[in-house]
């Protein structure tokens, strides 16, 4: 139709300057009179504006009655309410409270080592003996005596008994038989500092010294590396505006990149002490071992539940546009023209938090509502759209 516009329009413009145009622009130029030529440059513009102008008034009468026009070809997303689980993502290292160094407690050499390198050992095992430096001898000594003292105190208790003896003969006995016992116990708690035995169950990490080696108590003498990865935690450093939300018993989901890995677990402590130089508190997070995958000082990505919705409006973060005052809008099909001539219609919402590509509205959006989605940033306000079909 347009086309045909077109033809009419430069027949009427030709016609109306008949055939001498052509002649009068030959004679022109060939009279090389540079005012002639310019007077005919000017008369040629004034009657291309003219055309312009017609055209122009032409495009505007066919977009009016041109029912086949080329409307703006969107999509629309009609929104509803539904679970909203916002996460706050952290990262942090794995940690053991059940790894430690084993050193001995008494000075000598060391007889003999009876565990190896990941060997799982349990709470008390005997993982090693040092050169007691004739300590056991002394202990059999002190039995020897504590038991003859035994039996002269039993001997004189019986007497006293029977009213034979005098008192402090009882009481002589008594105190010598105590006193050797105590010995005793002093002695066997000597000789038990040479066995170096597993303070809890877990896995010996690193044997450190070998056997025959000299050693003593204090720092550089470390004989094991004992680690439990039954108990195994992450200790993250939480923003203090997250206080209130970051509470025991939340959800997390922790991922260990290196492992290609994630679990599901929960919160289970919170600090009580703000960290003035960064203004964070700490949360312990529980994780398993995962086979004996994850180790301590194992780097994790941690994402925390500090907000959750049951019936929020989300969006897709795609369709959202700022004006220049800073305000939020998204353009949605006017209901009232959803079923006949589909019009455009910008609305200024009011957003909340954001979770991966899509975006909570608060305001400005209401159940059902039909958001233009793909097309969204060649629309505009009041425009015509044509709705493509899902």
């Amino acid at each position: 139709m347009r086309k045909a516009i077109y033809i009419t329009l430069t027949a009427a413009v030709l016609a109306s300057c008949g055939g001498n145009s052509s002649k009068s622009l030959d004679k022109a130029l060939a009279s090389k009179d540079i005012e002639t030529i310019r007077s005919k440059h000017a008369e040629i513009s004034s009657q291309k504006k003219a055309l312009e102008a017609q055209l122009k008034s032409l495009d505007s009468a066919i977009a009016l009655l041109d029912k086949s026009e080329k409307l703006p070809l969107v999509t629309t997303i009609e929104v509803h309410p539904e679970k909203f689980d916002h996460y706050l993502e952290l990262q942090g290292d794995v940690m053991t409270k059940q790894n430690v160094l084993i050193y001995p407690e008494m000075s000598g050499t060391l007889n003999r080592v009876y565990v190896k390198e990941g060997q799982k050992v349990s709470k008390g095992q005997l993982l090693a003996t040092i050169d007691d430096g004739g300590l056991s001898s002394q202990l059999a000594q002190l039995k020897t005596q504590a038991e003859l003292s035994k039996t002269t105190f039993e001997r004189q208790k019986r007497l006293w008994e029977q009213n034979i003896g005098s008192e402090i003969q009882y009481l002589q006995a008594k105190t010598n038989y105590e006193a050797q016992q105590s010995a005793v116990k002093q002695m066997e708690s000597q000789v038990g500092k040479s066995s170096i035995r597993a303070p809890f169950t877990g896995i010996i990490d690193d044997v450190i010294k070998d056997e025959g080696t000299v050693v003593s108590p204090g720092p550089g003498s470390e004989v094991f590396r004992i680690v439990n990865l039954s108990n195994m935690y992450i200790n993250v450093e939480v923003p203090e505006s997250h206080l209130p939300n970051v509470t025991p018993g939340k959800d997390v989901k922790v991922y260990f990149p290196v492992l290609g890995d994630s679990v599901t677990t929960t919160v289970r402590q919170t600090g009580n002490f703000i960290n003035p130089s960064n203004r964070s508190f700490t949360a312990e997070i529980p994780v398993p071992s995962l086979d004996g995958k994850v180790k301590p000082n194992l780097t994790a990505r941690v994402m925390i539940n500090d907000y959750t919705s049951e019936k929020a409006i989300l969006i897709p973060q795609s369709v959202l546009s700022e004006n220049a005052d800073g305000e939020q809008y998204v353009y949605l099909v006017d209901a009232d023209s959803i079923q006949n001539d589909p019009v455009a219609k910008k609305v200024v919402i009011k957003t909340g938090k954001t979770q991966g590509d899509y975006v909570e509205v608060l305001s400005g959006i209401n159940e059902g509502d039909a958001i233009i989605d793909e097309g969204a940033r060649s629309v505009k306000e009041g425009q015509k759209v044509n709705i493509k079909n899902s």
